[in-house]
Formats: structure tokens, sequence, C-alpha cells
């Protein structure tokens, strides 16, 4: 057993608690020390004799998340003390009234809120989703709460490695789901960036470190290129007496990833692996100015690329984000994007929401996009009357979106998510319009309905009080207002054609002597294979479910009790792990803590094989299913059902076959197919399962499907593959579809 030496873990608390107060001190104020002070003192008492499973005291997570909240966010003494105290009413004896009487009622308000989102991955789904719900209110009551949940999140990634697998996964997974496209939208970028980085590091870790190595290969290469670069435009901003620093940093490991990964190329041909960040010091009212100059040096010495110029210093996005981005060719030959900002817009970039609250106490400027976002949420969370997940998903849809800048008639300008419609924005001006919209005039042509707008279309609605919401319509919105308030007009509308389908079904069970108790109406919906009463009854009163198949449902009765019993029996997995193993020659998958070798099936979104790192989720009808962790559908696997994923990894297994697909790219000739299947079929005893090849303009590119044994195996056929003349690139892919 360790021994812990609690002198030094007390002087190490109090350097922590000292820095936090130097890290304050620019923004304290008469009495906010001793505050600070008294909050640490408490929390200290509060969580003395606990520590957090790294083994260290407790109390260094709530400092960290007061420091991140300081210093990264560049929040103030009320969210440093409500940081401090954040874990206090939960986890300790400590009611909300002591803090309140202590601190004050803003500190009170703030830890309640954050109470209350708390626990987020302990319970099903759709308690996981009304916990993300409570966490959205509490952004539209007070923001500060959500930028301390952010900062703790922040803290917990930094912190995973102590923590078991399943749970780095889940967390993680949440993380990415949630948490990093809130940072966004609240304009934290370096958080945002930060919170991704640490997602891939710990559900896809080679990859992680891969391009960890390959950036830090690069470095040298890359810093002689910047100061190649940014040499002659030094010097010029120099003779034009510009304040100004020069930034050149690459792009987060994640944003590489996802480059590599939606364009299927390698590190090598990501162009833009460093953004160049000119950062001038000017003035409030001299600021477009000073940008604009800055642009005219840099296009002076380089060609710019036309379609890649972005101004967000005339039109702000809903963030607050401002800054001047273009990309240009430089003299080897490589694309290079310049952002250009001032030091105010600078540190609204990195630090959002805080710093954005902090300039305009000293411009005095109106409700900023952030702020007018904000009162969205608040008027979205008011009105929608959807389930907790659905609410979520609408949510999430959002907060990555760009943007799309439009005027009405009379020019006033209107911000829409990025793919938004004609029918968005007649939503975005008023419910009312929306819901009887028929069409528009964009640039005083007539659109249709799903139209998709353009930056600087200037739009007419035109509506008609017979027109009515369709199901169609969600097909071609993407904001939420727009969805949520279709959605609750199809319920409504769906409500009323439903009463009467359930009056049919009354009439029809009564005839049979039944009655439309809760037993007979499940035993109705699993014949008719119909999720819930107000579908069933709807599509009665539609005629979609004949009145007369009502009579037939009592025939298979007696069936359908057997097959929820033999379901029943099946889904004991669940509660107690099969001990049956499918016979010798069957790959053991260990799963849970007590190593049972159980039966499982192996997911065809991803088609896992020994070597992948994967997890069991327990499904309601398949028993176990074992999907990659990087499988396109394992982040919403692990953020909604968390409590349903367990533990699982590979034991030792004779040479099986196990599926894996291949993408091969290259020039087209003769004979080339030939040449791969020979690699495969002969030298490395390969079975092809399918092969798909298209061929367009002198390339080729194929899909296989074929059986590999494991992870080494695929590795040696790829390097073998990719040796192959003319061939381009090989990669594995989750499915032939």
């Amino acid at each position: 057993m360790e021994i812990v030496d609690t002198e030094k873990e007390k002087r190490e608390i109090i350097q922590r608690y000292r820095k936090l107060l130097r890290l304050a001190k620019p923004i304290l104020k008469d009495d906010d020390a001793k505050v600070i002070k008294k909050a640490f003192n408490t929390s200290l008492r509060a969580h003395e004799g606990m520590r957090r499973r790294s083994g260290e005291p407790y109390v260094y997570h709530p400092l960290a998340v007061a420091q991140i909240a300081a210093e990264e966010i560049g929040l103030g003494t009320t969210s440093i003390v409500a940081a401090l105290l954040h874990d206090v009413v939960e986890d300790t004896d400590i009611h909300i009234e002591e803090i309140e009487r202590d601190f004050g009622h803003k500190v009170a308000q703030i830890i309640d809120g954050l109470t209350k989102i708390s626990g987020v991955f302990d319970y099903g789904t759709s308690q996981q989703a009304e916990n993300f719900r409570k966490m959205i209110l509490t952004l539209s009551d007070d923001v500060r709460v959500i930028l301390i949940k952010l900062a703790d999140r922040l803290h917990n990634m930094r912190t995973l490695d102590s923590m078991p697998r399943e749970k780095q996964l889940k967390i993680a997974s949440e993380t990415i789901y949630l948490y990093a496209p809130l940072a966004h939208r609240l304009g934290l970028y370096v958080i945002k960036s930060e919170l991704e980085d640490l997602y891939l590091k710990y559900t896809d870790r080679e990859t992680y470190d891969f391009i960890a190595e390959k950036i830090k290969e690069t470095k040298a290469a890359r810093d002689k290129f910047i100061k190649d670069f940014i040499s002659p435009i030094e010097r010029e901003l120099k003779k034009a007496n510009l304040d100004f620093v020069v930034k050149g940093r690459p792009k987060s490991i994640f944003s590489i990833w996802n480059k590599m990964k939606k364009q299927n190329i390698p590190f090598e041909e990501v162009y833009d692996l460093f953004a160049i960040r000119i950062i001038v010091d000017t003035s409030l009212e001299n600021e477009k100015t000073a940008c604009w100059k800055v642009y005219s040096i840099v296009t002076d010495f380089y060609k710019p690329n036309p379609d890649r110029l972005r101004d967000w210093i005339s039109t702000p996005k809903t963030n607050g984000y401002e800054s001047l981005h273009t990309t240009v060719m430089s003299k080897s030959g490589q694309w290079v994007e310049v952002q250009i900002r001032t030091t105010r817009m600078d540190e609204i970039a990195e630090k959002g929401y805080a710093a954005h609250w902090k300039y305009k106490e000293h411009s005095g400027a109106g409700q900023s996009g952030l702020e007018r976002w904000i009162t969205k949420v608040r008027e979205l969370i008011e009105q929608a009357d959807s389930s907790a997940l659905e609410f979520v998903d609408d949510f999430r849809q959002n907060l990555f979106n760009e943007e799309v800048f439009v005027f009405t008639p009379k020019g006033e300008l209107k911000i829409l998510p990025y793919g938004a419609t004609t029918l968005d924005f007649a939503f975005e001006i008023h419910s009312q319009i929306g819901m009887h919209c028929l069409g528009a005039k964009v640039n005083q042509k007539l659109v249709p309905l799903s139209y998709i707008l353009k930056n600087g279309d200037q739009i007419e609605i035109l509506t008609s009080s017979k027109q009515r919401p369709s199901e169609d319509w969600l097909k071609f919105v993407v904001s939420s207002k727009a969805r949520t308030r279709i959605k609750d007009s199809l319920k409504e509308e769906k409500k009323k054609i439903a009463a009467e389908g359930k009056d049919i079904v009354i009439r029809k069970l009564s005839q049979l002597k039944m009655d439309l108790n809760n037993e007979n109406l499940n035993q109705l919906l699993i014949h008719f294979n119909i999720k819930t009463p107000l579908e069933l009854y709807y599509n009665v009163a539609k005629g979609t479910i004949d009145p007369k198949d009502i009579k037939k449902f009592t025939e298979v009765k007696e069936l359908k009790k057997q097959e929820k019993k033999e379901q029943t029996e099946s889904r004991t997995i669940i509660q107690e792990p099969s001990r049956k193993v499918g016979g010798t020659d069957s790959n053991m998958l260990l799963i849970g803590d007590n190593m049972d070798k159980i039966d499982y099936k192996l997911a065809k979104c991803c088609n896992p094989i020994p070597g992948d790192d994967v997890f069991g989720f327990v499904t309601v009808n398949e028993g176990i299913k074992i999907h990659r962790t990087n499988c396109p559908n394992a982040i919403e696997l692990m953020s909604n059902y968390g409590y349903r994923v367990v533990k699982a990894k590979w034991t030792s297994q004779k040479e099986l076959a196990f599926l894996a697909g291949l993408k091969i790219t290259g020039v087209d000739r003769v004979g080339i197919i030939n040449d791969i299947t020979k690699v495969i079929s002969t030298e490395l005893k390969v079975n092809i399962r399918s092969i798909t090849i298209d061929t367009n303009d002198g390339m080729f590119e194929g899909n296989i499907m074929l059986f590999v044994h494991d992870t080494k195996h695929l590795d040696k056929l790829i390097m073998k593959l990719a040796k192959v003349g003319d061939v381009i690139n090989v990669r594995r892919i989750d499915s032939a579809n």
C-alpha cells in the first residue's frame, strides 16, 4: 500500500490555491479575494478525506475547475467561487441553503444548476437525454452554469487516464456528442479543440499518437515555411506603422483526422495543416480599416483564392466570432490560410462568451448574435413539446452548423444555419408565417419551400390561410425552431385523427367481447409492429390498418404470448451473461468483470476483427453486439445509451476468418484487378467475399470485402496491396455500402 505524504499534499493544495488567486488578480475588486478564500476553505473542509480515482486529494478537482474558469474562459469572482464549490452540495453534507447564506443568491443559483445536471452518465437513455435537456435549460437562465460545466468536463477529460476503459469511452463519447459542440457555439474554440483532441486520444489512441508524432516531425519544416512566408508581409506591416503579432499554429489533431477521413487522404496530403494568424492592436473604431489594410498587404505578395474569402468582421458569427479569413497561394505552391483579426477579436475567439461580455461593458453595444441565439434557445425550450431525446437531437444539429446571411424585403439581416431553406426563413420571421408558408420569392424569382438559401439572398414569403404543415416539410428544414414548430403542429393534427381511430378500436374490441386495457393494447402494438398507441389509432383512422385486421389479432394472441416468453428468455443475457460457448472453434470474447465466455454478434456497421479496440452493446432483441470504438455509430450508442455498454476484449483464439472491407484507388490499366486479386488470394491466401470496381477517366475505385484473421493480418495485406503498381491508396472501410 502506498504511503501518502499528507504534508506534501497540503503544501501542493496551498500552492494551487495561490496560483488561482494570482490568475484571478486582474479582475478582483474590493473583498473578492476574501470571498474566494472563504469558498476555498469551505471546499477544503467539505472534501476532506475524499480522493479522486487517481488517488489525488479530491480538492485538486474544484481548484482545477476554478483555474480553468479564470484563466482559460476568463470568468469573474462569482464563477470562481461557484467552481470551487460546484461539487459540495451533491457530494457532501452541505445544503444549498447554507451556500446561499454564506455566498449569496447568485452563487447558490449557479451551484443548484450544476447539481441538477450532474450524473449524466449513470442512467438510461431517456434519463440521460433529460439531463442534457436540463443542462440546456440552465443555458437560458445563466450561461455561467454551462461555462463552469464545460470547465468541469475539460478537467475530467484531462484526467481520464485513471478511469476504467468503459468509463473512458462513455465520457469521451458524451463529450464529443454535446460538450464540444456547446463549447463551439459559445465561442470557446480553444476548449472545443482540446475536448475533440482528448476524445480522439481515448477512443482511437493509435490514430491520435500517429498524427501527434507527424505534427512533431514536421515542426522544423513548418516553422521555416512560416518564417519565409511571413517575412515580406512583416516588413510591409512595419512600414505601415501597424502594431501586430504573427502566430502560426497547427490545426488540432482531431480536425486533421477529420479531414483525412472525410477526404480519404493521408496526412501528407492535408494541405492546410496550419493557419497563420495576424493580430493587429488598434482602437475599436479603426478595427475594420486596419484588418482590410493587412489583407491588402498579404494579397500584394500572395494570390488569394477568391472562393475562400470569409468576412466575419462585417457580419460576425452568431457566437460573437469576428475575423477575416483568406486562403492564399505561397511561393512553394502550397495553399495557406491567413486569419486577420484585432486583439479584441482574438480574445473573443479564444475565450468566447466571457470575453464578449468584458468588451461589451466598455463599448455599450446592443444585443449580440450570441445573446440572440440564447434568446432563441429560451423560446425553443418554452415551446418544445417533443421528447427529451428528440429535443437534444434537434438542439445538437444547430450547435455545429455554419451560417448563411440573408435579408428580408426591407433589408433586415437574418442569420440562419447553413443549408436553411425558404421554409426555415419563414419560421424565423414568425411561427404563423411558417405554418402557412406556400412558397417564396428569392431575389424577385418564385422558388419552392425547399429552396436552399445562399448568402445575400433577399426573401419575400408567400402565405395562404389554407396551407398547413405536412410530414414532408421535415425533410427540408434544418433549424431547430422550424423543426419543433412543424413537429408540434403535426402532433396536434395527429392527435385529432387518432381520437377517431381510438373510437374505432374500442368499438371493434367490444364486438370481440374485449376491453381496451393495457394488456390488450400492448398485444395490439406487438401484433401490428407499432411503437405507440397514438400511431396505432392514427393508422386505424387513416385506413392503413383495416379495422377487420383487429379481429385477426385475437387468433395469434396465444402465439404472441409464446414469442414474448421466448424473447424474455433470450433477453436474460442482459442480466446474466450466458455460460454457453458456441463450439471450440468460436472466437471467445471476454465481457464484464467476471470474464465469462458469452454468445455475441459482430456488428455489421463496422465489422470488428481481433486486434480492434471494441465494446459490447446490449441490444433489446439480439443479445450483445460487438462494435469497434471508432464505429460510425459508437458516439451515439455510448453517449445516449451508456448504461447498456459493456467492456469487451478479444482473447487469444484459433486462426478464424473475420469479414473486413478495403477501399482501393489507383490508375486504371489492363491487368490491375488481376494483380490485386493475385496478392490477396495467391500470396496471402485470403478469401474474397465480394469485389466491386468502378472506373472513371483513367482512374479506378474498388471496394473489396474479404476474410482476415486479425488487424495484423489486415495491415500486412494493406501494405502488400499498396505496393502493387499503379495502386495509389488502400484503406480499411466499415462495410461495402
